[in-house]
């Protein structure tokens, strides 16, 4: 493989190739409801109270949706950098945002690859608990710029048991694989909660 090819494609997974930067655009990856469903039944926080919750890279809506349906019916301030045409709010850069929404209790999404770290140290900057779906390579290297990874705060990471279905990139028309190449979890961090992360094994 040429240089060149080796700097636009990057193996990750037995069954998946990351496409380069300047196809990914916006790195929206629509998040499958299984994901969101698998976290409602398994996090105490989010299975026996409602909550206002903010879910700021919301795409076309796929976990505000389930979050709108979930029992308790949980409100859902949804917003995004892109306007995807789905009717909510667009143009907001949610790294550059100073204070969360009045009464906002926890934030919810699944973030930008290329800027998880940084989503995840704003968003417990900005409210006292967060859930992030992230790749579970996160847990790995050092990361002093991010003190949220080693500070305590990270509550709980729930790993699912098996892969989940693909997520494919906002505009992708080649062959979709059904289950993704790569290992995710919820990454949940609170501010109240000071001590070891443990780690919980889920289904979707």
């Amino acid at each position: 493989m040429s240089d060149s090819k080796k700097k636009t494609r990057r193996r990750v997974g037995s069954h998946h190739t990351r496409s380069p930067l300047a196809e990914r655009g916006a790195d929206l990856y629509e998040t499958p409801p299984e994901a969101t469903q698998a976290l409602l039944r398994v996090d105490p926080q989010l299975t026996w109270h409602y909550l206002n919750i903010w879910e700021p890279a919301c795409g076309r809506g796929a976990i505000t949706r389930v979050l709108e349906n979930s029992k308790p019916r949980h409100a859902v301030h949804s917003s995004d950098l892109e306007d995807y045409d789905a009717g909510y709010i667009h143009g907001r850069d949610f790294l550059h945002e100073t204070s969360a929404p009045v009464g906002t209790d926890a934030i919810v999404t699944n973030p930008p690859y290329k800027l998880a770290g940084e989503f995840a140290q704003h968003a417990i900057d900005l409210v006292p608990r967060v859930y992030l779906l992230l790749r579970l390579a996160m847990i790995e290297g050092e990361r002093k710029k991010f003190r949220c990874f080693d500070d305590g705060s990270l509550r709980k990471i729930y790993v699912f048991k098996k892969r989940l279905p693909f997520m494919h990139r906002d505009g992708y028309t080649g062959k979709k694989n059904p289950a993704s190449g790569m290992a995710f979890g919820w990454f949940c961090w609170d501010r109240a909660h000071i001590g070891p992360t443990t780690i919980t094994r889920i289904d979707w």
